[in-house]
């Protein structure tokens, strides 16, 4: 009697040595399993890691939920606050903006100065402190500097630092350096990208900031915790109400910080990459799976027959296969969890540089290791539970006979003309592939599929790369941009003008605002650009100026999207500066634009829907380079003067964000396409080669070199790779838009275009994979047994 230990272990031992028979297509496809499987570890460790790690920093460090900024507010005004229902703890502070001087470099940086409690733990929005100490009570020229700034610049502790605060200069010590969960990704006011060479944040003691700005006794900014449950609009709507009096600029919650705002848009983009992209590769190994076991199956027809003759039964020998793909699958699972750790650990020091965190730790929970297992295994039946069916199909009678020819009286011929023109060995794959159009399509699709991934990432690189250039070479054609601390007279362009080098000005306004239409909100600002504006100018996707209606406002197509409105509409606008004035603006046009989300009035439109003519907040100038030290020597000591930003510092501020973060997974993916579509090739091939080792074995034992028996081979495959990369460049150009999409964010959009040279890369990809792959197998060819193939029963 046979027991099922050692039916097991018969079967077993025929696992082992066809898995070593088809080690290489084995390996192909388990590499495709696990690129699946590491993207999936990887992006879901990054996410629990970023979300775990912000949660942790947030609480440990009392980041507030609501911020509420005012322009002069007595702080018996905190008590007030705290009496509002579901508020937990309220904190006051001072905070404003500066220019520091730093030796050795002309243009000023922007900074934000921040106060601290002198005798006191602050109770919200507290600091890590990574070197040094607190400042001390009574020593006003101590402060903290945040640690990105003091990494940029070699800054260390007891270096002096020249500050200039509400017009007056001051000189202060470094005593420590810090980080703080408000500053995560930093972003000075009218800009739109961080960088750590020309933004700091500066904490000194509140006695010194009071005053630096003249606020003795009062605060401008209110920080409040919220308790458990609750009603977040609610208490905006609550404080808005107790500071209006006193020039609140519009309280607002965590989910709108800016900071905060850009990593959580990060960790949603990751989100949905995850759950798109692993599905696809799991896809492409199920496929993979079917067509090789769909091939040992016909292959081993005697071997099942025989083995079901000796008395094994249909689910033994189904399980035995089952076995052969969960094998490949588990192996590629393995891999893929090791490589999801590796990558994810690298992924976190580029997040942790990127986002500022004091610690982030790649943590992967168990589930996603079972989730990532559970999926490729999963995919790995798919693909071959439909082939199984032949194993139960099968009589040891029927199957230990050759199948039945096929019959392609119906497959079409070759016409007399074209026989002319191909020589035996061409019509002989031209009738292989005509023969088989369901075996090849499946090929031409695979392939296809792997270009069209790898085409759409190239693509989406090439889109980033005309972001920067038509952003800094066609929308911004200035040399410097100037911002002011509050709104200041028309005048004032004409006095910049007038500074040494400045060829051209042009003024500009910037004010925040909330947007509404019904319920959707968007948290932004409009632009006011004077009519036929040069330097900075508002241009749609193609490149063509937007116009400037003389009344009514401009919306990007994405913040119409956020507000649900279409031209014609009417859209209210809660200004957060000033007297505050809501606006209702009728939207004259919806436009594409290639950055961020903007709003875009005409200048005096909009001063004249504020009621306050002839005011800018800012300006735009082209500057003489040589002039550039004398220029920035001036503003220096201009008091109404928030920033200076030279383009070049800001272009490349922008491809460094570009290249970080999310961004750096265009290059994890364009890596990782160009492994899928190697696997689809080389299992192709492989695939092809052993359907045709016998009939190859003939043709030379019929005088056929080894050459022409090659051609016959991968001739298929050459016919395979050239049909498949026209296709290849459809899917491309529509997972282009898809790719893009999931690239785009508030700050930026990825335009979407032909781009020949990204498909002319990913087609050469192909053939060069196919090019090893044919080598490969061709390795095989020669290595042939022709007796023993001879003697092999179809």
């Amino acid at each position: 009697m046979r027991f099922i230990g050692d039916v097991m272990r018969a079967l077993d031992q025929k696992l082992l040595r066809d898995l070593w028979r088809i080690k290489g297509q084995a390996g192909a496809i388990a590499l495709v399993v696990a690129v699946g499987v590491l993207l999936l570890v990887m992006m879901s460790g990054m996410i629990s890691s970023l979300e775990e790690t912000r949660s942790t920093y947030y609480e440990r460090y009392r980041l507030a939920d609501v911020f509420a900024p005012v322009t002069r507010a007595p702080k018996k005004m905190l008590d007030r606050l705290a009496e509002i229902p579901g508020v937990d703890a309220v904190e006051g502070r001072i905070q404003g903006g500066a220019l520091v001087d730093m030796a050795g470099q002309d243009l000023p940086v922007r900074a934000q100065v921040v106060s601290l409690p002198e005798w006191r733990e602050p109770r919200l929005n507290g600091v890590y402190l990574a070197e040094g100490q607190m400042p001390q009570a009574g020593r006003n020229d101590e402060v903290l500097i945040l640690r990105s700034f003091a990494k940029a610049h070699d800054l260390a502790l007891g270096d002096r630092l020249a500050a200039t605060m509400h017009g007056n200069r001051r000189d202060f010590r470094v005593v420590g350096i810090a980080q703080a969960p408000e500053f995560l990704f930093n972003v000075p006011a009218g800009e739109f990208v961080p960088d750590d060479n020309r933004f700091a944040v500066l904490w000194m003691n509140e006695e010194a900031l009071q005053a630096a700005f003249d606020l003795k006794g009062a605060f401008n900014e209110a920080l409040l915790s919220l308790e458990r449950g609750a009603q977040v609009e609610q208490v905006l709507t609550a404080v808005d109400a107790m500071l209006a009096r006193y020039g609140g600029l519009g309280a607002y919650g965590v989910a709108d910080q800016m900071s905060n705002r850009f990593l959580s848009e990060e960790i949603k983009g990751l989100n949905a990459t995850s759950k798109a992209v692993p599905p696809i590769f799991m896809g492409v190994a199920a496929f993979l799976l079917y067509i090789v076991i769909s091939r040992m199956v016909q292959a081993e027809r005697e071997q099942i027959g025989l083995i079901k003759a000796f008395g094994y039964t249909d689910v033994e020998v189904a399980l035995h296969y089952v076995k052969l793909v969960i094998v490949i699958a588990l192996a590629g699972a393995l891999l893929g969890c090791l490589g999801g750790v590796w990558s994810g650990r690298l992924l976190a020091g580029v997040y942790q540089s990127l986002y500022h965190f004091p610690f982030l730790v790649f943590r992967v929970e168990p589930s996603s290791f079972a989730a990532g297992i559970l999926v490729s295994v999963l995919a790995a039946v798919v693909g071959g539970a439909s082939v199984l069916r032949r194993v139960f199909a099968l009589t040891p009678a029927v199957a230990m006979r050759p199948p039945a020819p096929a019959d392609f009286s119906r497959s079409g011929a070759i016409s007399d003309s074209l026989k002319r023109w191909l020589d035996q060995p061409s019509r002989m794959v031209l009738r292989r592939v005509m023969r088989n159009p369901g075996r090849v399509f499946g090929a031409v699709l695979g392939i296809a599929a792997g270009m069209g991934l790898s085409s759409a990432q190239l693509s989406v690189m090439s889109g980033f790369n005309d972001v920067l250039d038509k952003t800094y070479g066609v929308v911004d054609r200035s040399d410097v941009a100037v911002t002011f601390f509050e709104q200041m007279p028309e005048k004032t362009a004409f006095d910049l003008a007038h500074l040494a080098g400045v060829i051209e000005v042009e003024p500009t306004r910037a004010v925040s605002a909330v947007l509404r239409h019904g319920p959707e909100y968007y948290r932004g600002g409009i632009t006011g650009l004077v009519p036929g504006a040069k330097l900075s100018r508002a241009l749609d996707k193609d490149g063509a100026d937007i116009e400037m209606p003389t009344r009514g406002i401009v919306l990007a197509k994405a913040l119409a999207d956020i507000l649900k409105v279409q031209p014609g509409g009417t859209i209210t606008v809660e200004v957060l500066e000033g007297r505050r004035p809501v606006l209702e603006l009728h939207v004259a046009r919806i436009a594409e634009t290639l950055l961020g989300a903007p709003a875009y009035m005409q200048l005096e439109a909009l001063n004249t829907a504020m009621n306050e003519p002839g005011r800018i907040s800012g300006a735009y100038m082209r500057v003489d380079a040589e002039a550039y030290p004398a220029l920035f020597a001036a503003l220096k000591d201009v008091p109404k003067v928030a920033g200076v930003t030279r383009k070049d510092d800001a272009r490349a501020a922008m491809k460094k964000l570009m290249d970080a973060g999310a961004g750096t997974m265009r290059f994890v993916m364009a890596a990782i396409a160009g492994i899928i579509t190697f696997g689809i090739v080389y299992n192709a091939a492989r695939i092809s080669f052993g359907e045709q080792s016998r009939d190859l074995a003939s043709l030379r034992v019929m005088g056929f070199s080894q050459g022409e028996a090659s051609f016959i081979l991968l001739g298929e495959l050459a016919l395979v790779v050239i049909l498949a990369i026209p296709m290849g460049v459809l899917l491309g150009y529509g997972l282009s838009f898809l790719v893009a999409a999931g690239f785009s964010t508030d700050l930026y959009q990825i335009p979407t275009e032909f781009k020949a040279d990204a498909y002319g890369v990913a087609g050469l990809a192909v053939v060069l994979a196919a090019l090893i792959s044919g080598w490969m197998v061709k390795r095989e060819i020669g290595r042939v047994d022709l007796v023993a193939t001879l003697k092999t029963r179809e």
